[in-house]
């Protein structure tokens, strides 16, 4: 090996090392500042995850294609992700509790779909406030639904109805009827208020009893009348305000 091979290889060396110490001490750098608050003028982004310091989720900010899936306790389940651009919150525990989801297009023939929630889960459970607008192509609903649902983890409901899905067609429909039936006198979901905006475009004020049944029904028309009804468990108006013919 001649000098000038010797000089050169002595001088890859010391570039080699000097870029090492270089991209250590940026590395370190943005490790350090990992933990400072930082300032954006604008960012294009797919996801976003607000995590606990033990990395359980806490709001996932999403587009559709990245968005997650149905959580309970930090672990999936129900249905993958991908459909529902928005807002998911977790509680303490790392299950879902709610969220912000939007969505609206044009189909090919014309028409159109748009449809935003937001929503309040019960405890372990589904959702029991809800804000929503729908719209199909102009039938549209907007208001708020207040429910009740049986006290029974969703996981577990989820994970009976799967196996449910399973069996012969000739068991399924019987065992889903079952499956549906209220748990321990509760259904396992009863609208009980719903104040907002029909599809016949009447505003309206619906109350149920525990089971979902409406029982007072108050509306005022796309005309503006104006009527208060009174029903019994059978959905039979016993009567009315004002009275018919009145």
């Amino acid at each position: 090996m001649d000098d000038r091979t010797r000089r050169e290889l002595r001088l890859l060396k010391a570039y080699a090392v000097i870029v090492t110490l270089v991209l250590g001490t940026l590395s370190l750098a943005a490790f350090q500042r990992s933990g400072q608050r930082q300032k954006f003028g604008e960012i294009d982004v797919e996801r976003i995850n607000v995590v606990e310091p033990d990395g359980s989720y806490r709001l996932v900010i999403s587009n559709k294609a990245r968005s997650i899936g149905p959580i309970y306790k930090g672990k999936p389940f129900g249905y993958p992700g991908g459909t529902r651009p928005g807002l998911i919150f977790f509680n303490d525990e790392g299950t879902e509790n709610g969220g912000l989801t939007f969505s609206g297009h044009r189909n090919p023939d014309g028409t159109y779909e748009a449809h935003t929630g937001m929503s309040f889960d019960q405890f372990d459970q589904d959702q029991i406030v809800v804000l929503s607008y729908d719209d199909r192509n102009g039938r549209r609903r907007a208001g708020l639904t207040i429910g009740d649902r049986a006290s029974i983890p969703i996981n577990e409901m989820v994970a009976e109805r799967d196996s449910i899905m399973k069996l012969p067609e000739a068991e399924r429909a019987a065992a889903l009827e079952r499956w549906r039936q209220p748990r321990n006198g509760v259904p396992l979901y009863a609208p009980r208020v719903y104040v907002g905006r029909d599809a016949d475009r009447a505003a309206v004020v619906n109350l149920a009893d525990p089971d979902g049944r409406p029982r007072i029904r108050l509306r005022v028309d796309s005309l503006g009348t104006p009527s208060i009804e009174f029903l019994d468990a059978a959905g039979k108006v016993t009567s009315r305000i004002p009275t018919a013919g009145g």
